[in-house]
């Protein structure tokens, strides 16, 4: 079955299903009316003299240029050939797919006057999986991200580059093999295509996803650590986090709650302490504030991904168009730049949770560094050297990006939201994060074994599913295997998964 782009009900799940998991689309028929409306439209207006930004006059700082005719034609193919002027490695594909995905349902609202052809094209490379080369970097996210949505707009020309079936082929090659025909770009159809900060978003929409995926990662660790600790469970009764008022607090302790139903710990067979470290006490409050800033960042990029950020904007209903600013990335950049710093503070409440399992001074018994014979053995002793090296990197990549415009275009655009320099950071973030979770929830596992209490049921499925991939640490060994191990254990999912078989979905409400 399709999904299908209708310019209202797009949102991050369905854009991770068409840009990972290879969900087809198409077109609602409302759209389609929508779109050939605006280019009818359009095209009288242009017949009528009438001047338009972009498509008989240049753009930025040459904006008052004003075209000829014969200019018209040969602006846009000039135009995209111009700005596909990134550098660097290319940008994941299922980034671009998700750019597609979304300028396609930006089309979809009937306000950017392209032709019907042109977003047609787009759905049928989408279908049948020609993905453009793009360079990741090269997008200041404003106009939109104008370098690596040009150099998507190059293969509609039968130039660039393009992956097919796992070949990176010239464009024209790959749309020829997958028999999809060029459509060319004529008056206004390259702007319609690069106009709008889809490549930013639509890497936004892909790390919510898996931001959230990863704080669920989180409570089962933190779950995990405090059975090791033997800690107290009085933290996580509801009414504390009721009483305060917060979604995310609420929820988180509910998470963490569950996993560790069914153990000594949670049933209170096991004496802790009056009160726990902050680290311990503190986690629902921690990561619960992170799910109300992913709420709220999630909220922000589906709302984009539903809007019109185009410029010029059309409305053909009233015969009018509009010139503004809807290309602008702030509206995403500045909640994704919160994500880096919430996502790093997590990740520094995990190495401090692993730091009590390993410091013989702070772990109530356990030996120390979890070596089975402290001494002749180092156990996991540089595991947190590994996590804290992250952090650092973590804490530099969460200065926010969204702050250091440098005008451009001879300051014609003299404010511009560098979100996709904050795509690219989080990219990195998220990845360490994997690798420091990955660490905690691998110490969880071995000290709650040397405790050799009856663990809950949602942390004796992680520990469960850890021990599949990664043995018990019964002797010194290279780590740096175990530790890329757990990075994709948790990436993948599978922890989780065995999580929520046993106990239920981590994000309920009941």
């Amino acid at each position: 079955m399709k999904l299908v782009l209708d310019g209202h009900d797009l949102c991050s799940e369905k854009l991770v299903s068409i840009a990972r998991d290879g969900a087809e689309v198409e077109l609602s028929e409302a759209a389609l009316a929508r779109i050939k409306l605006c280019r009818e439209t359009f095209e009288a207006q242009i017949d009528s003299g009438k001047v338009i930004y972009g498509v008989n006059t240049g753009i930025g700082d040459l904006s008052e240029r004003l075209l000829s005719r014969e200019e018209m034609a040969r602006f846009q193919e000039n135009l995209v050939r111009s700005h596909a002027a990134g550098i660097g490695d290319p940008a994941p594909i299922e980034v671009i797919r998700g750019a597609m995905a979304a300028r396609i349902n930006v089309h979809a609202k009937g306000h950017s006057a392209c032709r019907l052809e042109v977003s047609q094209t787009l759905v049928s490379m989408l279908n049948a999986g020609v993905t453009p080369v793009v360079c990741l970097r090269g997008s200041v996210g404003a106009c939109g991200d104008l370098a690596p949505m040009s150099q998507i707009a190059l293969v509609l020309l039968g130039e660039g580059e393009a992956f097919y079936r796992g070949q990176r082929l010239p464009g024209r090659l790959a749309m020829d093999r997958a028999g999809i025909a060029v459509p060319g770009l004529h008056a206004r159809d390259g702007l319609a295509v690069i106009n709008g900060s889809n490549v930013l978003t639509a890497a936004s929409a892909l790390q919510v996803h898996d931001m959230e995926q990863w704080l669920k990662h989180a409570e089962i660790a933190a779950a995990l650590s405090i059975e090791a600790l033997g800690g107290n469970v009085m933290p996580f009764h509801p009414l504390l986090h009721e009483v305060r008022g917060f979604v995310g607090s609420a929820r988180s302790a509910r998470a963490i709650a569950r996993c560790l139903e069914g153990g000594d710990v949670w049933a209170g067979r096991v004496k802790g302490r009056v009160q726990d470290a902050y680290s311990i006490r503190s986690t629902p409050q921690i990561i619960g504030a992170v799910h109300d800033a992913l709420a709220y960042a999630k909220k922000q990029i589906n709302t984009e991904l539903n809007g019109v950020g185009d410029n010029p904007v059309m409305f053909p209903e009233l015969d009018l168009t509009l010139t503004g600013a809807n290309f602008q990335g702030t509206p995403v950049s500045l909640p994704m730049d919160m994500m880096s710093a919430a996502i790093t503070a997590v990740c520094v409440l995990s190495e401090r949770r692993l730091n009590r399992l390993l410091n013989p001074a702070l772990n109530s018994g356990l030996p120390a560094f979890l070596a089975r014979e402290p001494g002749p053995m180092s156990g996991m002793m540089i595991s947190q050297y590994t996590a804290c090296a992250l952090i650092a990197e973590q804490r530099v990549l969460s200065t926010p990006a969204s702050i250091g415009s440098i005008p451009a275009a001879a300051d014609q655009e003299d404010f511009v939201s560098m979100g996709m320099t904050t795509a690219i950071k989080n990219m990195q973030i998220l990845e360490n994060a994997h690798g420091i979770l990955g660490i905690e929830l691998m110490a969880g596992a071995q000290a709650t074994e040397l405790r050799g209490t009856q663990c809950g049921r949602g942390t004796a499925s992680a520990r469960r599913a850890i021990r599949r991939h990664v043995e018990p640490l019964n002797g010194d060994r290279q780590l740096s295997v175990d530790h890329d191990l757990m990075s994709r254990l948790i990436r993948r999912g599978e922890i989780l998964a065995a999580v929520e078989a046993e106990v239920g979905s981590l994000g309920g409400t009941q």
